[in-house]
């Protein structure tokens, strides 16, 4: 046997020994009967693990039709399956690939058993105001919680970036917001409105009094809801691009008004090479992520979207973003003088979305509050410069 031959049968000793040994005998979700989670070791192996009943089983070899799959060379997965490495972090870092499911895929680590370190994702479900709602929490400690909030067709998973940097010292929440992900999804208007309402809902839920907000887009702009409406539930507010109320293009709001999400109950056909192309817009340089977190993010819209609710949530929720009143006394630009809150506001130059021209606006309406744009940057900063915007955001929770 050659040396490599040798070190790969150690490798797989170690990764079934860890199957064998390191995994619950119970499978901690229940909504996930029969789904199938996929472990590929490059060339060295692949394993199963599925729920069967309550219990957790262990298979070799792959299955077909999985509901997630993780790729990984043999020994990051070992180590992974051993405890010794975050599976958020390496995924973030490019040694962990996945497919299908990016939720079952986060649920691995809630499978081993032994200590876990506190920056280690704990995926979870809770009810908040009467909706099955799954987040990640990581970190603990005395200072405030944070909530992530992400952007429209996105999932916590979106969010991510910003968890490690903050979960050292705190815990960190980042929930599926409902109508997206793997949280359930009513038929109701998602609105900002809403979108607040249920946020408290789930702060009450969780036990926390008062948390900071930190919001992508969509999220940004239910985090400065929250702010309006329930200050004395918010430490402070950090945006990221925030889906703040459009100023101009409002020509299309009357038919806007007559169209109804309920069209999303059709069955809806999108080539996945045009949501390829919509995300990389998003980017200012798209290769500054690696292609796997693209394909990744693609099989994570088309698994809700393939669905009837999923469908209807995100033309409901697009809908009430173009909808949002600007103008007037209960119009948004006005109302937004009124925030409480400390607020960082943080945009990116090269932003297609949401353009970084608002924030002459933002500091119009809101003198107090801090507001960046980042050069050569689109609308996604934790993924496309979370070195520059991480100890930004750090530094803006850290202040008295």
């Amino acid at each position: 046997m050659t040396l490599a031959a040798l070190q790969s049968a150690r490798v797989r000793q170690r990764i079934d020994q860890a199957l064998r040994d390191g995994l619950v005998t119970h499978w901690p979700f229940p909504e996930d009967a029969g789904k199938r989670l996929v472990l590929e070791a490059g060339g060295v192996g692949s394993w199963t693990i599925r729920s069967k009943g309550s219990r957790v089983v262990v298979e070799p070899g792959p299955t077909r039709r999985p509901d997630a799959t993780v790729y990984a060379d043999a020994l990051t997965l070992a180590e992974l399956l051993e405890g010794e490495h975050s599976g958020v972090d390496l995924w973030l870092k490019g040694f962990v690939r996945v497919r299908g499911s990016i939720a079952l895929a986060l649920k691995l680590e809630v499978l081993l058993k032994g200590p876990r370190k506190v920056t280690y994702s704990r995926p979870r479900r809770v009810t908040a105001g009467g909706i099955d709602t799954f987040l990640l929490e990581a970190g603990e400690g005395d200072r405030l919680p944070v909530l992530l909030l992400h952007g429209l067709s996105a999932t916590g998973a979106s969010m991510l970036p910003t968890l490690p940097p903050l979960a050292g010292d705190r815990r960190v929440l980042v929930p599926d917001l409902p109508g997206f992900g793997e949280t359930a999804k009513p038929f109701i208007d998602y609105d900002a409105e809403f979108f607040a309402k249920w946020v408290v809902q789930l702060l009450d839920s969780l036990g926390i009094e008062r948390a900071h907000l930190i919001g992508n887009s969509m999220g940004g702009r239910i985090s400065i809801e929250v702010g309006l409406r329930y200050p004395e539930r918010v430490g402070k507010l950090a945006l990221y691009c925030p889906a703040v109320a459009f100023r101009k293009l409002r020509q299309l709001v009357p038919l806007v008004k007559v169209i109804r999400p309920e069209l999303g109950a059709l069955p809806i056909r999108v080539p996945r090479s045009l949501v390829m192309g919509v995300m990389q817009q998003i980017f200012s340089k798209p290769d500054r992520v690696p292609a796997p977190w693209f394909d990744a993010a693609a099989d994570e819209f088309f698994r809700v979207f393939s669905t009837r609710r999923g469908r209807i949530a995100l033309f409901s929720a697009a809908r009430q973003i173009y909808l949002d009143n600007p103008w007037g006394d209960r119009g948004f630009w006005e109302r937004l003088r009124r925030l409480e809150p400390p607020a960082l506001f943080v945009w990116g130059d090269r932003d297609v979305l949401v353009p970084s021209g608002f924030s002459k606006h933002v500091e119009e309406a809101l003198p107090a509050a801090r507001s960046v744009v980042l050069r050569d940057c689109g609308h996604v900063p934790q993924f496309e410069l979370p070195d520059v915007l991480h100890p930004l955001v750090k530094e803006f929770l850290s202040d008295a």
